[in-house]
């Protein structure tokens, strides 16, 4: 009897430690399922990258509006117009691919005399855009589509052909510029940084102006065409890294 007591009370024994050890381990893993990486206290810290280059693109719009009483006629004038522009853009060195047609429209012209609707003309639109290569040729190309009867020119704008190189530059410096934040800050408030467990990323604004040198000095004849800086193009990238706090 005393031997099985004492056997009960070993069984006992070991089983309260077993339950206290299990109990611990559970603690522990609880802990850190409870925990994981993202709910550990962190710090976040911003970068910027900036990148300055000079264009290598140019891209502009031209248009023709024409009206006539005969839609033929309106067309007519229309065609005659943009096909002298795409042969003065081609023997100027603007390849056919860079060449492209973005709207073409046909439209009943109304007047309202005492509010009663009267048809007027037709209206045939037709819009280019043109990509050019050789920058120094802008003022010229301007120039010449003006006096071969275009309606409109806009959307004159500087840019680079491939910018993903330069966006890699700038994302490069974007980082570098958070990494030396966060290793100042964290001096500064005595912390250290764990693994990284977040990152965002964003552009700045659109391509900012930058003054350059003037291109288009002129053509000769009885018309100089305009001067058309091209400047510099900004690319920036911004980023936001969020560090562990150990």
């Amino acid at each position: 009897m005393e031997n099985a007591l004492r056997f009960r009370g070993i069984i006992t024994l070991v089983g309260v430690f077993l339950a206290v050890f299990l109990g611990l381990k559970s603690w522990e893993t609880w802990r850190e399922v409870r925990l994981p990486d993202f709910q550990h206290p962190t710090i976040s810290v911003t970068g910027e990258g900036k990148i300055f280059v000079k264009p290598d693109i140019g891209e502009i719009s031209f248009a023709i509006n024409s009206e006539a009483v005969k839609i033929e006629d309106a067309q007519a004038r229309a065609t005659e117009v943009i096909n002298k522009i795409v042969s003065m853009l081609k023997e100027k060195g603007v390849e056919e691919k860079d060449i492209q047609t973005t709207n073409y429209s046909i439209n009943p012209v109304y007047d309202y005399p005492d509010g009663t609707r009267r048809f007027r003309s037709w209206q045939v639109a037709q819009s280019l855009q043109v990509k050019i290569r050789d920058l120094a040729k802008t003022g010229e190309l301007l120039s010449s589509a003006a006096e071969l009867g275009v309606n409109q020119v806009g959307s004159l704008s500087f840019t680079t052909d491939d910018p993903s190189k330069l966006q890699e530059e700038a994302r490069a410096k974007a980082i570098e510029d958070a990494k030396s934040k966060a290793m100042e800050l964290s001096k500064k408030l005595g912390i250290k940084l764990g693994k990284i467990v977040s990152y965002g990323e964003f552009g700045g604004p659109g391509p900012v102006p930058y003054f350059g040198e003037a291109i288009g000095k002129g053509m000769g004849g009885d018309f100089s065409a305009p001067q058309i800086p091209t400047g510099e193009n900004e690319i920036r990238v911004n980023v936001t890294i969020s560090y562990q706090i150990k």
